[in-house]
């Protein structure tokens, strides 16, 4: 697979100019620098398609149409220059070095630094890169674009948590999650439902408001951060204005979404043979079959073959819609700035009943008192909702449908739905969503204002204020007939569960940055201080006779109610210093002093250091003769430490429950507080090499890096006589290690452009130590994830499945002895369990191809993961030979039939229990896959035709998401995690995950 990846694709393109002669222009191009000449510099007749380009000594001939008055030259690392003609016939021309992508401004952590500068590791996406794709969050549209940065989102379903991982996970109990910091401003990304199944808080964010997004990865970047930085550090920088002309942009886009895939099950002429054959087996007479499928059949004479349910048919919806309006304004003078911008999102999610909608407004401000005082404000004010589906493991999850028989109608002849009181193995999840609702709203407040002086030339003091608010309301009903409605005696059952997080932080800080000859110097220092309150109050009623009555204040019987106050706080002090030698060496330090509530008295503030150094060798003298081949190369490595805090926010103390008995009110212990506890530390070594070559026709990076992480946090068994079976400690070890590669390239120059951009991450990740625990196994009996010491986090621990015994049908399992024996009996195989694999890639990345001609444009994005696997826990259930009524995969029709059969599927036996085991290496795939992420193709209307109707841009695209899945996984989709399993040591299991949408839309933006 890596081999197809890899390869690249070239093309030979022959271009033809067809022009009107009037007079001939010739000349030389050279390079201002070295007086060198350039091959392939464009020439083109201003206004025209007429060019061409310098032969092999940077020689030209042009023949210009009568009227035109300039010529533009242009050439891959170089400034594009329009010369005038005048009355001359010989041109020649010294082109100047580009030199802005080495003096390309990035956004580190308080601050921005010039990239050729940067010794530590950043990644840097555009927000041009991702705008308008159809997709609910930003981290879907990141998922594949910058190295050492793994995204997946778990299934399917609208508004659902993503995990991002960057470098690798560092915690077995803590979150592994990177800080987001939107505009200076850390905000709340932690989940704030009351499900099962977290949601994103991050999906409130218009992504095409953003102008950039910075990944942190290493210790260099990230350490000014401190305690929160050994998951990386994540900043989006929104758009500003910028002074001139108000530019008013108006996009619209519209399209559809359907399933990447389905997955194949019996028909009902298949279940009919393949469960008579599996009760047959276990010793059903023909009338007792007979009853087993007529008890299914619901009205219906299966004999005659009245009914054929495909199931998936009636949860996936056909052609989901998706529409999204933004308009923009940017403008303003020199002294004032401003960005203005509105959003609405509406998307229908892929299964029925699923749909996320926002609405966002933006302001960003920024204004010049005087010369040397500045203020702004950025504001954003967000109202999303998502109406949700059950979790995965509910019943009424409707992917779970797909147990139900096809011999089973969807209705009755009464037209009411079936449902398990009729007979159904399973409550079928339609019931549920024609007569209940789960919705969340929330209203989000993004604010960030800023006063900033320069106190002298070179010093400016700033102080910024800014907070993060938001406000969920979680509202469930559940109708009389649904299965929590018989529950509470035919009854509605209502739930409303409020969250108020309040989430602020003030800082202030000095800069000061001088530049004397050779050397250059530039100093940041401050303090910051955040803090988060979060209230939550939830409560639950019954006894709603009414239906069309779904609040919860029409419930006479209040059954539960609970609220909490909880939050956290930090305060913290940084510092950096950046020097810079002759424009070649390259020194940085960063300390970060935090401190936060989180951690016992002993061990509440840590310092977080960190010192990195690079040296851009193509400056250096004995470099010239060798330049113009590789322009820029540089080396960099780096060192430093950084702490994770994502814990509980009391986890350092004894805590008590308040309890009543005979309405007496008491407390009693809850938590064995631990005064030691401290935070998790991560020190991180990063060795770099940056380069450059054919005037930076190719550039890119290359990049080794390892993770150490000492003190985890764990949760572990200590002895019953304290009163407390577990407490939290500081105990075990992990490191991940790899290496990025990332490679940009400009193939195609001139009217016929072609761009490369590929970026690739080896990961690798290990559990070194658990304090004296071999390992931590809590899978049960159905799931395989364990963190093990000397195995990936999230390792899948079971016995190898060794196919079927030819002459009775058995399932054969490994004994794991090193006799290469087998056993039926898979309680004896279990006893030597060992690793089976691993659901964390080792190999993933992306590459983008962009072309344009004229005024079209074309962008080819391919994203992929390899190297792990998945675990179909529900094939327990869905491909269990027979255990019990659900419909099956249809690889169950190649099962063992008679003596002498050579396949992988056990003999179909009704409760057999043949093969019927969580734990083995028959439920686990090759997870990997590759996937045409998206593509785009656009057109822009010739900016001459545009100026007569007072435009400035018009542009039609279409873009494509999901376009094709390349995969041997035989589930609905390879990029999958389960929504109820959503932990550190849970990942790679798909218990009926719902598909990922492949989306096409159709889109517009019009600028004047």
């Amino acid at each position: 697979m890596k081999k197809l990846l890899l390869t690249g694709i070239f093309s030979v393109f022959l271009l033809g100019y067809l022009f009107a002669q009037s007079r001939t222009i010739s000349g030389t191009v050279t390079s201002s620098e070295d007086k060198a000449t350039l091959p392939g510099v464009n020439v083109v007749a201003k206004g025209t398609n007429v060019g061409v380009v310098t032969d092999i000594e940077g020689k030209y001939k042009l023949s210009v149409p009568a009227g035109v008055t300039k010529l533009v030259f242009t050439f891959v690392g170089f400034v594009t220059q329009e010369v005038e003609i005048g009355n001359r016939e010989m041109i020649d021309l010294a082109l100047e070095a580009d030199t802005k992508q080495l003096s390309e401004v990035v956004v580190v952590g308080y601050g921005t630094q010039k990239k050729a500068d940067i010794t530590g590791n950043i990644a840097s996406v555009s927000g041009k890169e991702v705008q308008n794709l159809p997709v609910t969050s930003f981290e879907g549209a990141l998922q594949g674009r910058a190295a050492g940065v793994f995204i997946e989102q778990g299934n399917g379903k609208l508004g659902q948590a993503m995990k991002m991982r960057i470098r690798g996970a560092s915690s077995v109990s803590a979150s592994n999650q990177p800080l987001f910091v939107i505009d200076g401003i850390p905000v709340t990304s932690q989940s704030q439902s009351g499900s099962g199944a977290d949601t994103n808080p991050l999906a409130d964010l218009n992504f095409n408001d953003v102008e950039s997004f910075e990944v942190l990865k290493d210790a260099a970047s990230a350490a000014i951060y401190g305690a929160r930085a050994a998951n990386g550090v994540v900043l989006i920088t929104t758009k500003k204005g910028k002074a001139g002309k108000t530019k008013v942009s108006i996009n619209a886009l519209s399209g559809v979404s359907n399933p990447t895939r389905r997955r194949e099950f019996l028909n009902a002429e298949q279940y009919l043979s393949f469960y008579t054959e599996a009760l047959t087996n276990a010793g059903f007479d023909q009338a007792e079959i007979d009853d087993f499928f007529g008890f299914y059949a619901v009205d219906t004479d299966f004999k005659k073959r009245e009914v054929e349910t495909n199931w998936q048919n009636e949860i996936f919806k056909k052609n989901a819609g998706f529409n999204q309006l933004d308009v923009s304004l940017n403008g303003g003078t020199d002294k004032t700035k401003f960005y203005l911008s509105t959003s609405s999102l509406d998307q229908n999610g892929i299964l029925v009943g699923n749909r996320f909608q926002r609405q966002s407004i933006r302001l960003n401000l920024d204004h010049s008192i005087t010369d040397k005082l500045k203020i702004g404000l950025n504001m954003n004010f967000v109202r999303s909702y998502n109406r949700r589906l059950a979790p995965d493991n509910e019943f009424s999850s409707p992917m779970q449908i797909v147990a139900l028989p096809p011999i089973t109608p969807v209705r009755k002849k009464t037209g009411q739905l079936v449902d398990e009181t009729d007979g159904l193995p399973y409550y079928n999840p339609l019931v549920e969503l024609e007569n209940a609702y789960y919705k969340t709203t929330s209203f989000r407040t993004f604010t960030n204002s800023y006063l900033s002086y320069e106190i002298t030339k070179g010093l400016t003091a700033r102080g910024e204020f800014g907070f993060d608010m938001l406000n969920q309301n979680e509202d469930r009903f559940q109708g009389t007939v649904t299965q929590a409605g018989r529950g509470a005696g035919g009854t509605g059952v209502g739930t409303s569960r409020i969250v108020q997080v309040l989430n602020y932080t003030t800082k202030a800080y000095l800069n000061y940055n001088k530049t004397l000859s050779k050397h250059a110097i530039d100093i940041t220092g401050g303090m910051e201080f955040q803090r988060s309150q979060t209230d939550r109050t939830e409560s639950q009623g019954q006894g709603i006779t009414v239906d069309q009555l779904q609040k919860l204040v029409s419930a006479p019987k209040i059954t539960s109610g609970s609220s909490e106050l909880t939050g956290f706080a930090f305060l913290s002090y940084f510092a950096r210093a950046n020097y810079k030698f002759n424009n070649r060496y390259l020194v940085s330090a960063t300390v970060r002093y935090d401190g936060s509530t989180r951690f016992g008295e002993t061990n509440r503030f840590g310092t977080f250091p960190s010192i990195s150094a690079g040296w851009i060798i193509s400056e250096e003298g004995f470099m010239k003769s060798i330049k113009p081949t590789l322009s820029f190369l540089k080396i960099k490595g780096s060192y430093g430490l950084t702490g994770n805090a994502e814990i509980g926010n009391f986890s350092q103390l004894p805590l008590y429950n308040g309890v009543g008995y005979a309405e007496i009110g008491g407390i009693r212990p809850n938590q064995l507080g631990n005064p030691n506890l401290k935070w998790e530390k991560t020190t991180q070594v990063d060795l770099g090499l940056e380069f450059g070559l054919f005037e930076d026709r190719i550039s890119g990076d290359v990049t080794y890096f390892q993770k150490d992480t000492r003190d985890l946090l764990l949760n572990i068994p200590i002895a019953g006589t304290n009163g407390f079976a577990t407490q939290f400690k500081n105990i075990g070890a992990m490191k991940n290690w790899g290496w990025e590669i990332g490679i940009n390239s400009n193939n195609l120059v001139g009217e016929l452009k072609w761009n490369t951009s590929l970026n690739m991450t080896f990961p690798q990740n290990q559990v070194t130590d658990l304090g004296g625990l071999p390992i931590i196994d809590t899978g049960g009996s159905r799931y395989m994830n364990v963190a093990q010491v000397g195995q990936p986090i999230g390792a899948f621990l079971g016995v190898e499945y060794r196919g079927v015994d030819p002459k009775n049908g058995d399932a054969l399992y490994d004994l794991n002895d090193g006799s290469g024996a087998t056993t039926t009996s898979f309680n004896t195989a279990f006893r030597n369990a060992k690793i089976l694999g691993n659901p964390n890639p080792t190999f993933y990345g992306g590459i983008t191809n962009n072309f344009s001609y004229k005024g079209f444009d074309l962008s080819i994005f391919f994203q992929w993961v390899s190297g792990n696997q998945i675990h179909n826990a529900a094939g327990l259930f869905m491909s269990s030979s027979g255990y019990y009524e659900d419909n099956q995969t249809t690889d169950q029709l190649r099962r063992w039939q008679k003596e002498g059969d050579i396949t992988d599927i056990p003999k179909a036996t009704y409760f057999g229990g043949n093969g019927f085991a969580g734990r083995i290496s028959r439920h686990l795939s090759d997870g990997s896959y590759l996937r045409l992420k998206t593509l785009t193709l656009g057109y822009n209307v010739p900016s001459n035709f545009l100026k007569k109707i007072s435009l400035e841009t018009v542009r039609f695209y279409v873009t494509g998401q999901n376009l094709l899945t390349f995969t041997k996984y035989t589930g609905w989709d390879p990029e999958v995690n389960t929504d109820f399993l959503a932990t550190n040591i849970f990942q790679g299991v798909d218990f009926y995950a719902a598909p990922q949408s492949k989306t096409v839309t159709i889109g517009l933006n019009i600028g004047f």
